[in-house]
């Protein structure tokens, strides 16, 4: 498939943040392809590590065909070179990045555009710029982006009721919390430790792949 297959039926349930940090190399791949089992509907490939850009493309042909296999869309966190070059699905653009309405002009149509907010007026940018989503957070304080500005569940659901396109929540997500996030009337979560920190991945997303489903029907 490619983002031209997802862009207009994009499921935002459940979106597998990489993060190397907390398996080994041996194991990463298998972490991946064992959320995806479970229930992940998109990954997405982000790298804070200081990594050659080499490794990081190298590591994103895997992840890409990962996914293809499995029907999966793959994502490329900040970086619009890498996803281009990898012709992945599409891009997430965070504030300090790329301003997504230069990315639109400068890659396909058809690919997924995501954008970072965490505040009414940044999400509502990225729906005028033609996000297809928004991430929201942090919502919690979260040790894998120590430096993110926290919305809480108040704030969540503000942007949520502010726009019209899917919010993703991330940012301190996990098994305990997942329903009061899903109350806010967001689409989804996206997550890392929640799934890599887990002992079982796929039993993981799982669990919160069913909580989102659940908090969804509860809301019709």
């Amino acid at each position: 498939m490619s983002g031209s297959d997802f862009r207009g039926r994009l499921d935002a349930c459940l979106c597998l943040v990489t993060d190397r940090s907390f398996v080994p190399e041996a194991r990463f791949l298998d972490t991946v392809a064992a959320a995806i089992e479970g229930g992940a509907t998109i990954v997405q490939l982000r790298d804070k590590g200081g990594r050659s850009d080499r490794a990081v493309y190298e590591e994103g042909r895997r992840l890409r065909a990962l996914c293809a296999e499995r029907g999966v869309p793959f994502i490329v966190d900040d970086r619009l070179d890498l996803a281009m070059a990898l012709d992945a699905d599409g891009v997430h653009l965070g504030q300090d990045d790329l301003p997504l309405s230069v990315a639109r002009g400068l890659w396909k149509a058809d690919a997924i555009y995501g954008a970072s907010a965490s505040s009414i007026e940044e999400a509502l940018a990225a729906e005028r710029e033609g996000a297809d989503y928004v991430g929201v957070g942090a919502v919690f304080p979260t040790a894998t982006k120590s430096d993110a500005r926290c919305t809480g569940l108040a704030g969540l659901g503000e942007i949520v009721g502010a726009v019209g396109i899917p919010v993703m929540a991330i940012g301190g997500i996990g098994i305990g919390n997942a329903e009061e996030v899903m109350a806010s009337g967001c689409a989804g979560l996206a997550v890392v430790s929640a799934i890599w920190a887990a002992g079982d991945p796929r039993a993981a997303a799982k669990d919160l792949a069913r909580m989102v489903r659940s908090g969804r029907c509860s809301r019709a």
